[in-house]
């Protein structure tokens, strides 16, 4: 077990504590890379952005099962617009609450700048990788979820409905993995919504969607409208869901929310043990 984790584990880089997982092999990847050199993108808030990645990668935040068994894990998608992704606020430290309640996280950091194509790629290879290695890892092959921030919920959103719809060709026998997680958290997902009434035209709706947790506000008025639209969506074709809807929070909260949303990571943890990824609390 642990020459095959060190064969698929790099060493961390200066931003990160964790082990990290290479996506795609070596000139394997799929699609476009940036143009420019990765980099840090300055912001006077203290969070971490970055942009302008080509080597998509999974930081591992390992977590311990219950009774000696496989831990549930969860991909974890900053959000950022598809411009960046926000690696601690909506990375690592969602990772450490998800370690808190016996989940092994994995942040994805997927392609950016404007690169939605590269990032369904990300996720859906991503999802297909850590299922493959799932023994290696002590995780459950049938309790892979992912949850998404933002643009981050949006490509949680394509991977748990197209999941069936690949993004690039096979290039290896991990491409043989099911690329559907097993259950979806969109927390204050965007671009859900068309403009003008329906559902984006890049979701696929149908009955194999896996249960989803949709958290929002009615005060994030650029996206409210693409939650409630996908929920309405999932309630039509009697997907197991569950919209957890606050009047105020605004957007990109992260774990500190300051408005009537800053309850939804207790309620989370109470849908997960709701759907049997983690157990009930006794």
């Amino acid at each position: 077990m642990r020459h095959l984790l060190l064969s698929l584990i790099a060493f961390p880089t200066l931003l990160s504590a964790n082990p990290l997982i290479e996506v795609w092999p070596e000139g394997k990847m799929p699609g476009k890379a940036a143009t420019e050199a990765e980099a840090l993108v300055p912001r006077k808030d203290g969070f971490t952005r970055i942009t302008n990645i080509s080597r998509p990668n999974l930081e591992l935040y390992p977590a311990t099962g219950v009774d000696g068994k496989p831990a549930p894990a969860v991909i974890v998608c900053p959000g950022g617009g598809y411009r960046y992704v926000v690696v601690d606020k909506e990375g690592s430290a969602i990772a450490e609450w998800l370690n808190a309640a016996g989940i092994t996280a994995l942040v994805l950091k997927y392609r950016t700048p404007d690169n939605r194509e590269g990032a369904l790629q990300d996720v859906q290879r991503a999802i297909r990788l850590v299922r493959s290695r799932a023994a290696d890892l002590a995780i459950d092959p049938a309790k892979i979820g992912i949850i998404g921030f933002s643009a981050g919920g949006h490509v949680s959103a394509l991977a748990s409905t197209r999941f069936d719809d690949p993004a690039y060709p096979a290039i290896d026998v991990i491409d043989e993995q099911s690329a559907r997680p097993d259950f979806a958290m969109l927390i204050y997902p965007a671009y859900l919504d068309d403009g003008k009434g329906g559902v984006s035209p890049d979701l696929k709706i149908s009955a194999t969607i896996p249960p989803t947790l949709i958290v929002h506000t009615d005060d994030d008025k650029s996206f409210i409208a693409g939650s409630r639209i996908y929920a309405a969506a999932l309630t039509v074709t009697k997907v197991e869901h569950r919209f957890l809807l606050y009047p105020t929070g605004g957007h990109g909260y992260g774990l500190n929310c300051q408005g009537d949303a800053k309850v939804w990571p207790e309620q989370a943890k109470e849908w997960l043990q709701s759907v049997k990824m983690i157990p009930a609390v006794p």
